[in-house]
């Protein structure tokens, strides 16, 4: 019983410490930034300034020591940043609609976040500092300003750590030589991380300009100092994708700052794999590390407890989807569990397809693989279908080309539109920035077809007929027409899961003959892991028990 008290106050003060801690900000000069309102998508403070170009991508352009980075990027983008918390605090919200369970929530997030701040860099610190000083005060009963600034950095980490939420379900893959139309090493990813439409709205390409380290691009969210997709300007490419976690104890450092750490210190894989194995993290990942110097990419393997590089021998390509391929990870059975049950070695293998149909990619060509929605074989599985390489969810794609120094980044929705190309040579030349877009617009990859197809429409229809579906199986007063099940259907009719909803909202009304055939049907379809086969065989078992009983 004492033992019990003596840790349950020394976590206490420990929590105490977390939340009172602020860093220490005095060694860097700041100016407060003053932001000249251009026009409603244009806002600039000296050299640093935010533009939303055509294609409704938002570019910031920020220089400066970390706190001024914080400062800068806090007072342009304040609008932004606080939708993009408000977007995430309601989807947390809707998760844990009670107000007990919302301050369970908020006692066990002070608990678990108690250590993070001794593993972030002061720097990263005194960055995340200075953006904070522009979140709202709305959520200050969840956290303070800096503290849920730090706290949002580990969101990634958390939710697929936690719950194994698997939000990320990402690809990506590095081809040279023999793979390439002109030997140069070419990259490509799909970042798969949905937190609903609304968050992806506002992607933020961030090129930033640190006093120390060198200048980076990277993509993805107001108020987000981490990286999940970058590229430097030494031509060191990193991109993120999810492994399969234990539930840690205790947050450590979230990875999109380890990436941030390699893009902005890194000028090759040796120098990326340093940095890497020194910072621990509290979940498994995978970080493809490209580099133009080394002509060379590799797979960087981090969890918390062990730590793995693969490398490819006489190839020049390679695949990244969710399961660790390194010699250290060999006979980790987690990992092993998870290249039999997940989704992650069906898209493995789709790559490999889709490379031997195109064996030497551009630009273009890498696009339309970042951009396939078929199963293996070409065979139609649905759309939305996590098998496949575009899962109609991404929060954008990216293609690097290391060694000419050139990214191209999707523009909405998911990596169908089109693909603006940004070339780093020029953005950090050392000539004075204007204010219009940093786009090298003459190299940009045109949008998908499938954009202006009836089948892209229905498929939009689907997502809103789907949570309708979703609503009424869980709540009994909401009834539905066979008809209306019947559309649904017919708007994805090669997705599984168009099949298991109908069959488990016939089967929450007690309406057994119907639902029976809705799960025999589900069967025939590709359905995305063993888990929800068995969970659709389970409720045929149960379907058929009750129709036995009747």
């Amino acid at each position: 019983m004492l033992g019990l008290i003596l840790n349950l106050s020394l976590i206490s003060c420990g929590i105490r410490k977390s939340v009172r801690h602020l860093p220490e900000i005095r060694q860097y000069a700041l100016e407060v930034p003053k932001v000249n309102k251009v026009n409603d998508s244009t806002f600039s403070f000296r050299e640093n300034y935010l533009t939303k170009n055509k294609q409704q991508l938002w570019e910031l352009y920020i220089k400066g020591n970390p706190l001024q980075l914080g400062y800068n990027n806090g007072a342009l983008t304040q609008n932004l940043m606080q939708k993009q918390e408000e977007v995430f605090f309601s989807k947390v919200e809707g998760f844990v609609p009670s107000k007990f369970k919302q301050n369970l929530l908020r006692g066990f997030l002070k608990w678990y976040n108690r250590k993070m701040y001794l593993n972030i860099r002061e720097d990263d610190q005194a960055e995340l500092y200075g953006l904070s000083r522009y979140s709202s005060d709305k959520y200050n009963f969840i956290a303070p300003e800096f503290l849920r600034s730090m706290y949002l950095h580990g969101a990634h980490d958390i939710g697929h750590a936690m719950q194994d939420l698997m939000m990320v379900g990402c690809t990506s893959l590095a081809v040279w030589n023999e793979n390439t139309e002109d030997g140069d090493l070419l990259i490509g990813r799909n970042f798969d991380f949905y937190v609903g439409d609304d968050f992806a709205k506002n992607k933020l390409i961030q090129f930033v300009e640190p006093e120390d380290g060198i200048p980076y691009l990277s993509v993805s969210w107001p108020g987000m100092i981490g990286v999940v997709s970058g590229m430097n300007k030494e031509g060191l490419t990193v991109t993120i994708n999810a492994g399969k976690s234990k539930i840690p104890l205790t947050a450590k450092t979230p990875i999109s700052l380890v990436a941030r750490e390699i893009l902005q210190y890194a000028k090759n894989i040796d120098e990326a794999i340093a940095i890497a194995r020194k910072r621990k993290v509290f979940v498994s990942e995978s970080i493809l590390v490209g580099s133009a110097n080394d002509k060379n990419a590799v797979i960087i393997e981090v969890s918390p407890d062990n730590f793995g590089v693969y490398r490819v021998e006489n190839s020049a390509k390679v695949f990244c989807t969710n399961h660790f391929q390194s010699e250290a990870y060999k006979n980790d059975k987690r990992n092993q569990k998870h290249i039999l049950e997940s989704h992650s070695e069906y898209r493995y293998e789709k790559l490999q397809e889709l490379l031997q149909e195109n064996r030497k990619l551009n630009p273009e060509k890498m696009a339309a693989i970042l951009r396939d929605q078929s199963g293996l074989k070409g065979e139609k599985i649905g759309y939305g279908n996590e098998k496949a390489i575009n899962q109609l969810l991404a929060h954008h794609a990216v293609i690097f080309s290391p060694q000419k120094k050139l990214v191209w980044v999707s523009a909405n929705p998911y990596q169908l539109g089109e693909f603006v190309c940004y070339d780093l040579n020029e953005v950090f030349s050392g000539r004075k920035p204007g204010t219009g877009t940093l786009a090298k617009s003459t190299l940009n990859i045109p949008k998908d077809p499938f954009l202006d197809s009836r089948e892209f429409k229905n498929y939009e229809e689907y997502k809103i007929a789907n949570s309708e579906i979703s609503d009424a199986v869980n709540d009994k007063t909401k009834a539905l027409s066979d008809g209306f099940i019947l559309h649904y259907q017919s708007l994805n009719p090669d997705f599984w899961l168009v099949y298991y909803q109908a069959g488990r909202y016939y089967f929450s009304r007690k309406e057994y003959s119907k639902a029976k055939p809705e799960f025999e049907k589900t069967l025939s379809k590709e359905i995305t892991t063993v888990p929800d086969r068995e969970n659709v065989e389970k409720y045929l078992k149960k379907t058929e028990k009750k129709l036995k009983g009747q």
